[in-house]
């Protein structure tokens, strides 16, 4: 069973892969209370334990099916860790008020959205609420108060950020503590080991985390998929094929970050055979030759 992994020096306690669960509901599988259940039951048998939400998944309706889910088994939630992300307003009819695609990071609107999710859910708190994305019109002071307040209710147990540059992150951390930066990251999308990203984890002491940890690439045709393929065939006879998903996972486990993959995919055996990626221990030499074919050229 995968050991758990801290988020941050005082941070929470979550598993080594995350299991995603944006396309479980409508916006994908639109799956039942049942079937989810059953998957959630699969994810905790191999120790996924840690569930990615967000407010806006299926249009405001995917936390609501998960927490239909988890009403008809106890003792599931002492199991778990949630995780949900507030701050986009969709226009959608589950939400007649919002008339324009936008952010919102206000205080009484943060406050409201984490609300609405332990409603949803069933649940009295949260492990970790996520701001969805950066507003260009984000006061800092406002948002810290919102959690401030979530915490001391006890209705949010920790803080952290999505999809946030750098900078926009310091400027948040500067007056309230953040846990991880949750952005987009794989071998195909590789800008945040450049860009002072997951430098910045490093420095701060906090794993990020990491959507789309495979970056479409068996629905790419495009040169740069077609080389790290190649590279991932190659490479993979090394470690007994173990197939490219799991290379994949291991390449971003890899990186001294410490960085946590949710995992988008909602077949039992995939999640029961995607652990087998924590124990792949790929060389450095390899990390960099998968780094080159995605990138199509050498390091500098």
């Amino acid at each position: 069973m995968p050991v758990p992994i801290a988020l941050s020096t005082h941070g929470p306690q979550f598993s080594r892969l995350v299991a995603g669960v944006m396309t479980w509901g409508v916006w994908g599988h639109d799956l039942s209370a049942r079937a989810i259940g059953k998957l959630i039951d699969t994810c905790l048998e191999v120790g996924i334990t840690t569930f990615d939400h967000a407010d806006i998944y299926g249009h405001y309706t995917t936390e609501a099916a998960f927490g239909a889910a988890l009403r008809h088994r106890q003792g599931w939630r002492q199991q778990m860790q949630l995780i949900s992300k507030c701050g986009i307003r969709l226009v959608c009819p589950q939400r007649p008020e919002n008339t324009l695609k936008s952010y919102d990071l206000r205080k009484d609107y943060i406050i409201a959205s984490a609300e609405q999710s332990l409603r949803n859910l069933g649940t009295d708190y949260l492990d970790l609420l996520l701001v969805h994305r950066p507003s260009p019109l984000m006061q800092a002071d406002e948002v810290a108060a919102a959690i401030a307040q979530l915490k001391s209710q006890g209705k949010v147990l920790h803080f952290g950020v999505s999809n946030f540059t750098p900078s926009q992150f310091d400027y948040l951390h500067s007056v309230t503590p953040l846990v991880t930066n949750q952005v987009k990251a794989s071998l195909l999308h590789f800008e945040p080991c450049f860009d002072g990203t997951f430098d910045q984890c490093l420095q701060h002491r906090i794993r990020p985390m990491a959507w789309s940890p495979l970056g479409g690439l068996f629905g790419r045709t495009d040169e740069a998929a077609l080389r790290t393929a190649d590279k991932l065939a190659e490479i993979g006879a090394y470690y007994d094929s173990p197939g490219a998903d799991l290379l994949l996972l291991a390449w971003l486990l890899h990186h001294p970050a410490g960085i946590l993959p949710v995992l988008g995919t909602t077949r039992p055996e995939r999640l029961q055979a995607v652990v087998k990626a924590l124990a792949i221990e790929l060389t450095d030499e390899h990390w960099f030759a998968l780094l080159e074919a995605a990138r199509g050229r050498e390091v500098a």
